[in-house]
């Protein structure tokens, strides 16, 4: 179906960023697409339903016993719609999500819709950290119909910062764009996905780290939910917003990363269908980091490292039966192509691996594209430069493929 078919009704809760609604609701037209809007009592305190309904060209659906529309207007809805988009989405809102309530609009068309629902949280961030909240948002994501974007970190109503600010118009658009326009080919898996660099420390305000971005992995950790996954993404220390509907696990040292994954994918590694690492896990640490900061003292200094554990490797080891497809990278400097290829064909039968994705460190480092080359243990592809959400795609579906041919998917 094309964008410009799209239905999609934009559901706004009483949040003080129920203004951004209007936004969200011009760049969707601005797609072609039909923009059914609904407001709860309590949004329409902070935004007048006939702000939003002249810019949708539509009466605002207020009231589930409204008498301009005959029938159950929220089933009605939830059938003629692709997708609903709550944005704001109060702590509130969440809650009866989560417990299935239906005593207003909004909630009334997210328990009727036969569609995905796209939640842009928005609170003060002691309300998005509390126990509550959290289990409720951990609720609708293991339910499988809700994905989130945001929220993110930055000024509050309050005149606070903190997490719990709504994601901008613009993210929300992009997310429900890519809600409409995939497949969920990979609905059952659990892809477990590694992201940036890891931070080894010397002291505590000295480390030794490397210059990943963890765009490749947020990327795909990002194609992987849309595509229908359930996603673990590990990362390192970067400053990237969790891609909707991922579970992020933040980790700082390698040592740090080795725990988070052996959680995600359990004791046997049955926990997960597949696992793309790409993230530069630091080959070595200090020894004996500082508990305070170390002194100058001459003009040299020697630092004494360790080896860290490889990851990629001893996964490779310990897996059974071809359960995780291991997807690893390979970045290196080399300008010949044949090296690349060489250097990752040894990784990969080094360490085991189904895939491993080559490129330079020059191409992928704190760019927005990226160029790859796939190495298998039967064929080496090469392809052109392309922007990571497209790379991660490339990935997703040779990951796809070798789970269908192992019977983790159904054809």
């Amino acid at each position: 179906m094309s964008r410009g078919s799209s239905r999609v009704a934009l559901a706004v809760s009483g949040s003080i960023a129920a203004y951004k609604a209007v936004e969200v609701a011009r760049r969707l037209l601005a797609e072609g697409i039909v923009v059914v809007p609904v407001m709860t009592a309590s949004a329409t305190k902070f935004l007048a339903p006939l702000t939003l309904s002249g810019i949708c060209g539509t009466p605002v659906v207020v009231d589930m016993f409204d008498e301009a529309y005959p029938g159950e207007v929220h089933v009605d809805l939830g059938k003629s719609v692709e997708l609903v988009v709550i944005a704001p989405a109060t702590a509130d809102t969440l809650a009866r999500l989560a417990h299935g309530r239906a005593d207003d609009i909004v909630a009334a068309l997210a328990l009727s819709a036969d569609c995905p629902i796209l939640v842009a949280p928005a609170m003060h961030s002691r309300m998005w950290n509390h126990p509550a909240t959290q289990r409720n948002v951990a609720t609708l994501r293991a339910d499988g119909r809700v994905s989130f974007v945001g929220p993110v970190d930055g000024p509050l109503a309050s005149g606070e910062s903190g997490v719990g600010r709504m994601s901008e118009p613009e993210r929300i658009v992009a997310a429900a764009l890519l809600a409409l326009n995939t497949t969920r080919d990979l609905a059952a898996l659990h892809i477990v996905v590694t992201a940036g660099p890891t931070v080894e420390d010397i002291d505590p305000v000295r480390f030794v780290s490397n210059r990943s971005s963890g765009r490749m992995g947020f990327a795909v950790a990002e194609r992987a939910t849309s595509r229908g996954a359930r996603v673990t993404l590990i990362a390192g220390p970067v400053d990237l917003e969790t891609p909707s509907g991922a579970l992020r696990v933040d980790v700082r040292s390698a040592l740090e990363m080795k725990a988070a994954l052996g959680s995600a994918l359990g004791a046997d590694m049955e926990s997960a269908d597949a696992l793309v690492m790409s993230a530069a896990v630091a080959d070595y640490a200090p020894r004996e980091p500082h508990t305070h900061k170390m002194k100058k003292a001459g003009d040299t200094m020697s630092l004494e490292l360790t080896r860290n554990p490889d990851l990629l490797a001893e996964t490779g080891a310990a897996r059974k039966g071809g359960r995780p497809v291991l997807v690893g990278f390979a970045v290196e400097t080399a300008d010949d192509d044949d090296v690349l290829v060489a250097y990752a064909q040894k990784k990969l039968r080094d360490k085991r691996a189904d895939i491993i994705v080559a490129n330079r460190a020059a191409d992928s480092f704190g760019a927005s594209t990226n160029r790859a080359t796939f190495v298998s243990e039967d064929a080496t592809t090469a392809l052109s430069v392309m922007s990571k959400t497209d790379l991660a795609d490339r990935i997703l579906d040779r990951v796809r493929a070798l789970c269908v041919s192992r019977g983790i998917l159904p054809c």
